[in-house]
């Protein structure tokens, strides 16, 4: 019954590729054949804390994180920040695209449905968004990618589990200390059970990795023991 409900579906609102926009051929497939290739896997080897791919296996973290410590434990990231994958992220959060999730969350729990098991996680947790910005957009989009990853992993996700304070500038238009700075004291501790012990924190990007950073100490001092990240996408500016 829900095949042919979903087939019933895409045939009056066919899918359209997270890359190209395009309506998705063979009909069925949630990205199309010939723009997988444009996206960018992230390869190895990676940074043992935030899961930036280095130069080379001698190095075991990049070098921001080599000089600075993480309140979290490590990240997983799925693809680098590349031109498509921005485009893409781009049309999740400004265009209402919010399908394309499907395709990005089908993905990430190819790539780290081992790990992610091994870990243990008693909680999936995304990034939250400040309530303005909520009703402007309608929907989070780590929301979203949290509950597709929760239902697939079969962990239980917490939309609640922290809440945005403090309305902040845009991440990109700053420089990391800038970040950090324009993060303090914007995400605070919210509802979570107090037997949650380890959280998978989900995002959409990671850039200097310091909104993972800030939502790692609130969710730490809320008595979480350990914070893994996963994110679809990183860059390589740190």
């Amino acid at each position: 019954m829900e095949n042919i409900k979903e087939y019933i579906i895409n045939l009056f609102f066919p899918r359209r590729c997270p890359v190209c926009g395009d309506i998705v051929q063979p009909f069925g497939e949630l990205i199309c054949p010939g723009c997988v290739g444009k996206l960018s896997p992230v390869g190895q080897p990676v940074c043992k804390k935030c899961g930036k791919e280095v130069e080379s296996r001698q190095m075991e973290y990049c070098r921001d994180c080599a000089r600075t410590p993480k309140a979290f434990e490590q990240n997983f990231a799925l693809l680098n920040y590349n031109s498509a994958a921005s485009r893409s992220m781009s049309a999740i959060k400004y265009k209402g695209r919010r399908e394309y999730l499907d395709f990005y969350s089908q993905a990430a729990c190819r790539r780290f449905a081992k790990t992610i098991r091994r870990l243990s996680p008693d909680a999936i947790v995304p990034v939250p968004i400040h309530p303005t910005r909520m009703r402007a957009r309608g929907f989070n989009q780590a929301e979203l990618l949290a509950r597709r990853i929760g239902t697939q992993l079969e962990i239980p996700v917490f939309p609640k589990a922290l809440r945005r304070a403090k309305k902040t500038l845009p991440q990109k238009q700053l420089n990391q200390q800038e970040r950090l700075k324009n993060l303090r004291q914007a995400f605070v501790p919210g509802n979570l059970p107090p037997e949650v012990g380890t959280v998978l924190l989900v995002d959409d990007i990671y850039t200097t990795g310091s909104t993972l950073e800030a939502c790692a100490q609130a969710l730490k001092s809320m008595g979480v023991k350990k914070v893994y990240g996963l994110t679809l996408c990183i860059g390589h500016n740190s």
